[in-house]
């Protein structure tokens, strides 16, 4: 189950938000074996595709490492769908290697309502879980 902030939660819908109709991505950091998630780190869809994202592997490089210095893991990583549901594309599944990482996917499909639904992908195996939207 993924527990995230009210604040977290909606940085990520306004960053899908923002970005559409090109596809938004980042990652929120949290201590390493926390499964906590508490940095807010949007990135640059490097495609600038409304249909694919891909993070800047030079931007990527730099947050991994700066994860590492603070000893934080990728405890969510998220991108949007513009005009799907939000559940992970056979490329979004051969692209997940965090094994710890909740995969959250926002659709934003909807301009009325975002759709924000979070995935264990493990091996190409694909698990939907909870999300609990705490108020901090």
């Amino acid at each position: 189950m993924l527990t995230i902030s009210r604040e977290l939660h909606d940085k990520i819908i306004a960053h899908a938000r923002k970005d559409h109709p090109d596809e938004a991505c980042g990652v929120i950091a949290g201590a390493i074996g926390s499964d906590a998630p508490t940095r807010f780190v949007p990135m640059q869809n490097a495609e600038r595709s409304p249909t694919f994202y891909r993070f800047d592997s030079a931007e990527q490089l730099k947050v991994w490492r700066e994860m590492d210095d603070r000893d934080e893991e990728a405890v969510v990583i998220y991108h949007s769908h513009t005009a799907t549901e939000a559940y992970p594309s056979r490329t979004d599944i051969s692209y997940a290697s965090e094994p710890q990482a909740h995969y959250v996917l926002v659709s934003t499909r909807d301009a009325q309502k975002a759709e924000f639904r979070s995935y264990r992908i493990i091996d190409g195996e694909v698990t939907e879980e909870p999300v609990t939207v705490s108020p901090r």
